[in-house]
């Protein structure tokens, strides 16, 4: 585990200013979710009469961290160890407990509640110590299909208990609040959308790089399918794979880019060394965030097969570097993932269309350029981060308590 270098939690989390926001997440590794709340805290940092805070579990080192962004902002990230991701009973009552006595002595106006289980407690420990306006942004699905009938019905009980007295959700993607909302979760005026914003600028100006390429083992014909995402179950990487076996043949020139590193990777490995996948598959390990979008810049196509996602910041971020996406049709992905326009959807363990839509891209370079120039003008206006942080900060201000009473969200 990583031992902070910051003030313990109760420490630092003394709050000033007009509107005071307490954060609460499960953990910083390196994720969509984590870069979305890091982005939202820093970003809020700059907007007038207003305090931030950030409150988190530890981080595998494994997994990555985004802790060392906050190198500049002394006092903001505090952590909590009893937060963990697993189930832990004890841990659990603990943190609940910890993170309690942590707002009652920081007085937020508003608790804003990130992930799985800092989404549960931290919303519990928020009513607990009668903070006027707590949010939770939605993420992704903690219930579904995609997990068993007993966790499935536990999680979706314990999001069903925490919504009673949630006032307002932030949902990365309309399917997110279509299935809290069918899942008996609020009701539709306590939802908003806000697209997961991050720094466009380095993504826009990726370029093709020759020397990249070459430490890659990418030669300058090959086709490359990209795959941005923790090497975990429920991302699809041995479909990919299964789907690249198949197209070896056809696509001598096919190349696959695993960009990310997790539990999967030697299983991973060892599937990509059988004779038709051999030399074809590269993996980066962990990067940092900073080298995606040169890492994107090198691929002709990303493939995002995820079974369980909000909405995967790997599309955007593809797009906004002008790369066309070939994604599973699975909660979020459509929102962005336009079929024809910006990429190709397919149904999940599709690989017969998976196989067919690289394909054409393969073959057809002014396909790839129209959906990826596409891509990039629909993401261009839509996912700015600095847009993302004013939205939500707009949100706070329409939900701060006023006159004692919560503000109405129109």
């Amino acid at each position: 585990m990583q031992t902070p270098d910051k003030a313990p939690a109760r420490e630092s989390m003394e709050m000033a200013g007009d509107l005071r926001v307490l954060h609460v997440i499960t953990r910083l590794i390196v994720g969509g979710a984590q870069e979305n709340t890091v982005a939202t805290v820093l970003g809020l940092q700059s907007c007038p009469g207003t305090s931030v805070r950030l409150v988190s579990g530890l981080s595998a080192r494994s997994e990555g961290s985004l802790q060392h962004q906050f190198d500049a902002f002394p006092g903001v990230l505090s952590f909590i160890p009893s937060l963990v991701r697993p189930v832990s009973p004890w841990k659990d009552a603990r943190a609940a407990t910890e993170l309690t006595n942590l707002i009652r002595h920081a007085k937020p106006h508003i608790v804003h509640t990130h992930s799985g289980k800092a989404g549960i407690l931290g919303r519990v420990a928020a009513r607990r110590a009668r903070v006027p306006v707590i949010v939770h942004t939605i993420h992704g699905p903690s219930f579904g299909s995609f997990q068993g009938a007993l966790s499935n019905f536990i999680f979706r009980q314990a999001e069903r208990y925490a919504g009673r007295f949630t006032d307002h959700f932030i949902s990365v993607a309309d399917a997110m609040t279509q299935q809290y909302l069918r899942a008996g979760i609020g009701r539709a005026s306590q939802f908003t959308r806000i697209w997961s914003g991050f720094d466009l600028q380095p993504f826009l100006e990726a370029k093709r790089d020759a020397g990249l390429r070459a430490k890659l083992a990418l030669a300058h014909d090959d086709f490359v399918v990209a795959k941005l995402a923790r090497l975990t179950e429920l991302k699809g990487h041995e479909e990919l794979l299964r789907a690249a076996k198949g197209l070896s043949a056809r696509l001598p020139r096919l190349k696959l880019l695993f960009i990310g590193d997790g539990p999967l990777r030697a299983k991973l490995e060892a599937l990509a060394a059988a004779p038709e996948l051999r030399g074809r598959a590269v993996f980066t390990g962990l990067v940092h965030p900073g080298s995606v979008p040169g890492l994107l810049a090198q691929a002709d196509v990303l493939a995002h097969l995820s079974r369980r996602e909000g909405l995967p910041r790997a599309l955007p971020q593809a797009l906004a570097v002008g790369k066309p996406v070939i994604a599973y049709a699975c909660d979020g992905a459509p929102e962005v993932c336009l079929e024809g326009e910006t990429g190709f959807l397919a149904q999940p363990g599709d690989l017969q269309t998976l196989c067919r839509r690289i394909e054409e891209i393969a073959s057809d370079r002014r396909l790839g350029e129209r959906l990826g120039a596409a891509g990039r003008e629909f993401v261009r206006s839509r996912f700015d981060v600095k847009l993302m942080v004013d939205s939500i900060f707009q949100l706070y201000l329409r939900l701060r308590p006023a006159g004692g009473k919560l503000a109405e969200v129109e």
